[in-house]
């Protein structure tokens, strides 16, 4: 069974003085989640991505359209007990500690007061933030925020996260264990529907993607397919560079560190190539066939489209 099921999903919205002019933030949407996967949705800086969310979650209203979470209806409010959420910039009243804001959302989400006190500490255990525990919020950074909320998307153990940009201002480290909890949580079974702009994010957690523009779905695809080789593409790695001139010769685009080499060739030349790095006495290191990267798959679909702004219909 699909988590979320999406059919024609559309929002305009009204805007201007007299709110005559009609601009759509999501044009007919149609996707499916399917229980148990990492689902990103990537996307410029108002492509859409929040927009979906807060759709889903009945945060704003449909125009058109429908869909269900977890086989119920938009709406449905027993859902919402089964759904973690963490927006794209998240407030919290900062007059709390991290316990006592999370106990605050345990009991909104309805978890039994007899597990209340164990929850709330795993999830702050699960985010690396019990050392700050007992610390008011107004002392934390932007980071420590971040990691606050997803603490308090997964409190109650959802069945469903709902994610805004999750590694938002996290360093390094806090993305990678952001990253981490991520697999954590869908190996126990959950199913994550997260949006990001950061393609290597997506990259190393998705099973499948989808990219949205402007308001548009441009493309959904499983990313191991995504990801395969290019088709004719191959890199030579290779110490000499004397055999450069000649290797450019045949087509291969080089670039040199030092003595060393990496030249970029259609598969068809490989062989040349091999044998002009002999006759050169050069010394091959590695030649390794050209992977897709999902930035390469992101770019075709949104290509150089001039900078995102929500499309203006006629009233």
């Amino acid at each position: 069974m699909a988590a979320i099921e999406i059919q024609g999903l559309e929002k305009v919205y009204r805007t201007g003085f007299f709110s005559h002019k009609l601009k759509r933030g999501l044009m007919p949407l149609t996707l499916s989640v399917e229980e148990g996967e990492v689902f990103g949705c990537l996307g410029p800086n108002g492509a859409g991505k929040t927009t979906t969310l807060k759709l889903l979650l009945g945060l704003v209203f449909p125009t058109s359209g429908t869909a269900t979470i977890l086989g119920r209806p938009l709406g449905d409010i027993e859902v919402k007990r089964h759904i973690g959420y963490l927006p794209e910039q998240p407030y919290f009243y900062d007059h709390l500690t991290a316990v006592e804001l999370l106990d605050y959302y345990a009991r909104l989400s309805g978890v039994d007061a007899r597990e209340r006190k164990r929850k709330v500490e795993r999830a702050l255990s699960r985010v690396g933030m019990s050392d700050a525990a007992r610390t008011q919020l107004r002392k934390f950074s932007k980071g420590m925020l971040q990691r606050v909320g997803i603490a308090q998307a997964i409190v109650h153990d959802p069945k469903l996260l709902l994610l805004d940009e999750p590694m938002s201002g996290l360093d390094p480290i806090g993305r990678r264990e952001v990253r981490d909890l991520v697999q954590q949580l869908n190996e126990e079974g959950k199913t994550v529907f997260f949006s990001t702009h950061i393609l290597s994010d997506a990259e190393t957690l998705c099973d499948r993607v989808a990219v949205l523009n402007k308001g548009e779905l441009k493309g959904v695809g499983v990313v191991a397919d995504l990801l395969r080789e290019k088709l004719g593409e191959v890199e030579v790695v290779f110490s000499g560079a004397q055999a450069v001139a000649e290797l450019s010769s045949l087509g291969a685009l080089c670039h040199a560190t030092g003595d060393v080499v990496r030249a970029l060739l259609p598969e068809r030349s490989l062989e040349p190539v091999l044998a002009a790095l002999r006759k050169n006495q050069a010394r091959l290191i590695s030649v390794t066939p050209v992977q897709a990267t999902l930035e390469d798959y992101f770019l075709e679909r949104v290509g150089d489209e001039s900078p995102t702004k929500p499309n203006e219909v006629k009233a």
